[in-house]
């Protein structure tokens, strides 16, 4: 197998004596549950590249693990990444998971190919103001996380940092996809937790920021339900 890692562009806004200083841009998040296992993803990652180009949108691919046994093992895949599948199914109160699913905005299910599904889910979270002020910037090796809600939230919310590279092409030699050359883009390599918020009194988080890799900042209500607000940064 070829896997050739594509280098994230350093977007910056000012560079200081004490580092480099970064700004994050909002967006729609967009959530890709994909596999190189799976015969029925390959569409699905094509939209979500299509998407990485798209202002305003942040499409993160997190592979899952579960496809694993059918002759091909995605190294991109992460039980993490299917446990979080799972959450979403029992919050929603399903009882199966599978690829390729995009979630949306946190609340939004649809099939990962469907362009015009997850187009009017798109639009539809743009067009709602987030209800919170969400600012991040990536200051001497850490990442400064500032969040107000206007008006104060009426239940608990969970500051999510995710890391992710921008993109990488693999050659699949056996499963389903043997033979394919696969473009692969905004693949989640780590999801952490790294905070919790009551949406009262404004936040301010500061995290280490290990490394060139992007990022995005997700605050959640607990389920996992609604994207409250996101950030990304370079």
């Amino acid at each position: 197998m070829k896997r050739q890692i594509v280098s994230a562009a350093c977007g910056l806004w000012l560079c200081a004596a004490q580092g480099v200083l970064a700004q994050s841009r909002d967006g729609v998040v967009v959530e890709l549950y994909t596999s190189q296992g799976c015969s029925s993803c390959p569409p699905a990652d094509v939209v979500l590249a299509e998407l990485a180009d798209q202002p305003g949108v942040i499409p993160l691919a997190l592979h899952v693990d579960y496809w694993d046994y059918i002759g091909w093992k995605d190294d991109f895949a992460n039980p993490g990444f299917t446990k979080r599948q799972k959450s979403y199914a029992r919050a929603a109160g399903e009882r199966m998971i599978y690829t390729p699913q995009m979630i949306v905005g946190g609340v939004d299910r649809v099939v990962g190919h469907d362009r015009a599904a997850v187009a009017e889910a798109i639009a539809r979270h743009a067009a709602t103001p987030p209800a919170v002020r969400l600012n991040v910037s990536r200051v001497a090796g850490q990442f400064v996380i500032r969040a107000e809600a206007v008006p104060p939230l009426t239940g608990e919310a969970v500051v999510q940092l995710v890391r992710f590279f921008p993109g990488a092409t693999v050659d699949i030699d056996h499963g389903e996809n043997a033979g394919m050359t696969m473009e692969y883009r905004n693949i989640v390599t780590d999801w952490q937790r790294v905070g919790e918020w009551s949406g009262q009194a404004p936040l301010m988080l500061t995290v280490p920021a290990p490394g060139d890799e992007p990022a995005v900042v997700i605050v959640q209500s607990e389920g996992p339900s609604a994207i409250l607000a996101a950030a990304e940064i370079d």
